[in-house]
């Protein structure tokens, strides 16, 4: 149900349950999770795109199954899964071409990066069935803050992938979102994987810290950073005008 695939440093994660738009059951959820901690563990991955395969990106969690089999357990997964921005220190890069709507949206707001077809819809639309977002709703404030994040969880309404772009969600609409984000990701897979580690982390660390705080941190980073030998790779290669080859990808 997910299918993964590889060119070059940058692995595919596509959910392939194109018959239930994509829904989110326990499989889904389950392979997903595993899928993602494996490309962050996995040295020859440099970046991730996240797709869908069918008409719709993610229709969200699987309602018939909810109903049918253990709540806690998908519960459990949805935590990990709509959490991932917090522990994936790889690029993830979602394409999205079709519907994504409550928990699709909520994948959506864990990406780094978000390129979408012109038109597409979103929407946190949990509140239509009883529900509120609780899990999503902590990604979809880092991406639009909370007053538009409450807003959303109120109405339910599904809205564009132009407003998306305007409230932060959405980062690039274009009419091929896939080829867009693979070709965003052959780009990014190839920084150094020390630097751009990090930085995730620090964007991480800094959330809940105040204004100095955060500036500690940044000096700390900056130093370990300009210690290693991907940065003096690095600027050797800027002054010669070649490709860098990064010393952390061969240990």
């Amino acid at each position: 149900m997910i299918e993964r695939t590889q060119t070059g440093r940058v692995v595919n994660l596509a959910l392939n349950r194109p018959e239930k738009r994509n829904a989110l059951n326990v499989a889904v959820s389950r392979q997903l999770v595993r899928a993602l901690d494996e490309a962050e563990a996995d040295h020859g991955v440099g970046a991730i795109v996240l797709s869908g395969n069918g008409s719709a990106f993610c229709a969200g969690m699987d309602l018939q199954e909810i109903l049918e089999d253990d709540s806690l357990q998908l519960a459990g997964l949805h935590e990990r899964l709509f959490t991932s921005i917090n522990r994936i220190r790889k690029p993830i890069i979602a394409a999205v071409h079709g519907p994504a709507i409550a928990g699709g949206t909520g994948l959506v707001a864990n990406a780094h990066i978000v390129i979408a077809a012109p038109g597409v819809p979103f929407g946190l639309t949990e509140i239509k069935v009883g529900l509120w977002p609780v899990l999503v709703f902590r990604a979809c404030e880092l991406a639009m803050g909370e007053r538009r994040t409450t807003e959303l969880s109120i109405t339910g309404r599904t809205f564009s992938a132009e407003e998306a772009l305007i409230y932060g969600l959405v980062t690039e609409i274009t009419e091929d979102p896939f080829a867009r984000a693979m070709e965003v990701a052959s780009v990014v897979s190839e920084y150094s994987p020390i630097a751009m580690g990090s930085g995730l982390d620090y964007v991480h660390h800094i959330r809940v810290r105040n204004w100095d705080q955060a500036g500690k941190i940044g000096h700390q980073m900056r130093d370990r950073l300009m210690d290693h030998a991907d940065f003096e790779e690095g600027v050797k290669a800027f002054l010669e005008k070649r490709k860098p080859s990064w010393p952390s990808l061969r240990t």
